[in-house]
């Protein structure tokens, strides 16, 4: 299992901020991807793209689907590139 470092993090958040042209202070690990950034269905293909470029790991199918949460994205990524 991987282990969430604050630089980790911080890539994450700079890579969402980035492609969905969200204010980097408004997210935090309690931010809802939905809900709270206004992600919709197409935004979380376009987010496992991006995450898959950019940390170099292929997302299973379904795999992705019960992240919610900014803290849930940082662990998801965590257990995948360690």
């Amino acid at each position: 299992m991987g282990s969430v470092t604050p630089e980790l993090s911080e890539r994450i958040n700079h890579l969402v901020t980035r492609e969905f042209e969200l204010d980097g202070t408004a997210i935090t690990p309690d931010s809802d991807l939905y809900n709270d950034l206004g992600l919709d269905s197409l935004d979380a293909i376009d987010l496992v793209v991006a995450l898959e470029k950019t940390f170099g790991f292929k997302v299973e199918e379904g795999a992705a689907r019960k992240v919610r949460r900014m803290g849930q994205l940082y662990e998801f990524v965590a257990e995948r590139v360690a």
